[in-house]
């Protein structure tokens, strides 16, 4: 019988290490502080942000949030991001996108605005660049991050293993492919276009799905030795379903649920990141 791989004990466990951080931080008087940027009053982002702030608190976290208007014009978010940056008193920041329509065209320079140390989800360039060569100071996009939270939690060592990495967004499927060949992983990029996908997920020690397609893959397309990570969420006649099929799952070694898989870990990283900004601001 498959293994199942929650997020919550993961999450758990790193919300208890970030908070022994965080109160080592406020020994010295600094109290780590991130700030949840929003414009208007999007439904999905107010259950994210709930979840944060609740979660921000058992670690030890001051989580702000701050809402422009909806109609807000690039210039507003653009001084919203440059007060952050300006701020010593904030460790980390998170621009909860999608933007609104109006400022999808503007998304990527207002992304590269904020300050990479304070940038706790890995939009910006500089994190980017960072995930990619190793080096400089920018964090990993958070459900990146997660997935390989819960492969350590869960003593799923990547080395010398093959993982298939299903998705090419700069989200997940590129940075996850890259902390993975961090672990000395062999790694193969497929997506949608990806012909006879089969062929390379029947091969795989570890498959990271993230294409965002309800249950693309079917257990025909899964190995009995597969871990099988699930970063999917997708909704199909009003319930939640991950990129996987209920069958592939069982079939697979182990693999992540959805919902309370990966999706269960995004803020506890997104959390440990801030106090780590925190951290790396006090030594300089």
């Amino acid at each position: 019988m498959a293994v199942l791989l929650t997020g919550k004990p993961v999450a758990d466990a790193l919300s208890a290490d970030t908070r022994t951080r965080a109160e080592a931080l406020l020994s010295k008087g600094v109290q780590p502080r991130l700030v949840l940027l929003r414009c208007g009053d999007n439904e999905a982002d107010g259950a994210y942000i709930r979840g944060a702030v609740k979660r921000a608190a058992l670690c030890g976290v001051a989580a702000e949030l701050r809402t422009l208007p909806a109609d807000a014009s690039a210039d507003v978010v653009a001084a919203a991001i440059d007060a952050v940056n300006r701020d010593p008193a904030v460790h980390g920041c998170l621009l909860l996108r999608p933007l609104p329509p109006h400022l999808r065209g503007e998304e990527s320079d207002l992304c590269a605005r904020l300050a990479p140390d304070k940038d706790v989800d890995g939009m910006t360039p500089e994190s980017a660049a960072a995930v990619f060569t190793g080096q400089g100071r920018g964090f990993a996009p958070c459900t990146a991050e997660a997935c390989m939270a819960l492969l350590r939690h869960y003593g799923i060592a990547p080395c010398g293993r093959h993982a298939v990495v299903i998705g090419r967004s700069p989200v997940v499927g590129r940075p996850v492919s890259m902390l993975l060949l961090r672990e000395n992983a062999t790694v193969t990029v497929c997506h949608t276009a990806t012909r006879n996908l089969a062929a390379h997920t029947l091969n795989a020690d570890i498959i990271i799905a993230s294409a965002g397609k309800p249950e693309m893959i079917t257990a025909d397309m899964v190995a009995e030795r597969s871990i099988l990570i699930d970063v999917g969420i997708n909704t199909v006649n009003g319930r939640l379903c991950g990129d996987a099929s209920a069958e592939a799952c069982q079939k697979a070694a182990a693999y992540t649920p959805v919902p309370g898989g990966v999706g269960a870990l995004t803020t506890a990283v997104l959390l440990m990141h801030t106090v780590q900004a925190a951290m790396r601001a006090q030594k300089e």
